[in-house]
């Protein structure tokens, strides 16, 4: 279905995650990250664009692998991202929710 963040129209799936990965910038992620009651950061985006990139190699994405990636560690992700921080992430940086999040 098609609707407005940050006065951008996209596509998002039921849950709220970006169909197409090409229609994501910095904006979007903002708009969303507000949805989610965060204001992002330099920090976030280092995450987030690490997230991305991983998505684009094909990369299974998990808690423990982001917090071994030498990027953020697990304390910090769940700073960063509180209650469920693979999961808003994700959603943030607008690539398909992870199998291994519920």
């Amino acid at each position: 279905m098609e609707t407005l963040i940050a006065n951008k129209p996209v596509e998002v799936n039921e849950q709220g995650y970006l169909l197409d990965m090409g229609q994501w910038d910095r904006e979007v992620a903002r708009g969303i990250a507000g949805e989610e009651g965060i204001e992002l950061t330099d920090r976030h985006f280092e995450v987030l664009d690490y997230l991305r990139s991983e998505q684009e190699k094909g990369t299974a994405l998990s808690i423990r692998k982001v917090g071994k990636s030498g990027v953020v560690d697990i304390k910090e992700f769940y700073q960063l991202f509180p209650d469920g921080p693979l999961k808003k992430a994700s959603r943030i940086a607008g690539i398909p929710k992870p199998a291994s999040c519920i």
